[in-house]
C-alpha cells in the first residue's frame, strides 16, 4: 500500500496482518480522487476531512498528501489507531490532524458540537456492518458537520447499497470498481 500523489507520493504505508483490516485499494483510492479534484490538483487544497472508520489511515493521509489541511481520523480500534500514528510518524506528518479513538457516532457528535464543518467525509466502516453505514449518514444528514457544497463518499460492497437518499443526503453519483463501489452523497438543495 502506498501513498498515490502529492506531498507523500510512492511512500508505503503499513497495514496490520490478517484480517483484521480492509484498507481501501490503491487502485479504488486513486479512482477517488481522481473524481473529487476533476483534474485540478489544487482542489483539496486546505480542505477539512473526516475519515471514519479509519484503519490504516490511508485514504486521509492521501488527502492530507494532495492538501488538506486538517484531517479527523476517527478509528474505535487501538491497535489501528496506533498504525495511524505509525503511518503518519513515517511520513514526518506532525501536524494538521486530530486521531480520536471512539466509535464513530460518538465521534460525529464531538466534531459537530465543537463546530467542525467539513469540506469531505469517508466512511468505509466493515463491510459486515451494514447498518453502520445507515447510522453514520443518518447522523452525518442531522448534524452541522456539513455545509452545501461537502461531499460525503462511502466506500461499500458492490453487492449492498447503502441507500440512495438517507435523511437530507442524496447520492449524486455511484462508482463500481471490482467487489468495491463508491457512493458520493451531497446535502440535497431543497
Amino acid at each position: 500500500m502506498r501513498v498515490i500523489a502529492g506531498k507523500y507520493r510512492s511512500r508505503r504505508l503499513q497495514t496490520l496482518p490478517g484480517l483484521e483490516l480492509r484498507p481501501t485499494a490503491d487502485r479504488l483510492r486513486e479512482t477517488l480522487f481522481n473524481v473529487l479534484t476533476a483534474g485540478n490538483p489544487a482542489a483539496l487544497e486546505g480542505t477539512v476531512w473526516v475519515d471514519l472508520y479509519a484503519g490504516t489511515g490511508a485514504v486521509g493521509i492521501e488527502a492530507l498528501s494532495r492538501g488538506a489541511s486538517m484531517l479527523h481520523f476517527v478509528e474505535s480500534s487501538e491497535g489501528a489507531v496506533r498504525l495511524i500514528g505509525k503511518n503518519l510518524a513515517s511520513l514526518a506528518i506532525d501536524a494538521g490532524f486530530q486521531i480520536l479513538k471512539q466509535d464513530s457516532i460518538r465521534a460525529l457528535r464531538a466534531l459537530s458540537s465543537n463546530d467542525t464543518v467539513a469540506d469531505f467525509i469517508f466512511l468505509d466502516p466493515p463491510y459486515e456492518m451494514k447498518e453502520a453505514y445507515q447510522q453514520a449518514l443518518e447522523t452525518l444528514s442531522q448534524s452541522g458537520l456539513l455545509k452545501h457544497e461537502s461531499i460525503v463518499v462511502a466506500e461499500h460492497q458492490k453487492k449492498f447499497d447503502p441507500g440512495g437518499a438517507i435523511g437530507s443526503l442524496r447520492r449524486y453519483r455511484k462508482l463500481v470498481q471490482g467487489d468495491a463501489a463508491l457512493s458520493f452523497y451531497r446535502l440535497d438543495p431543497a
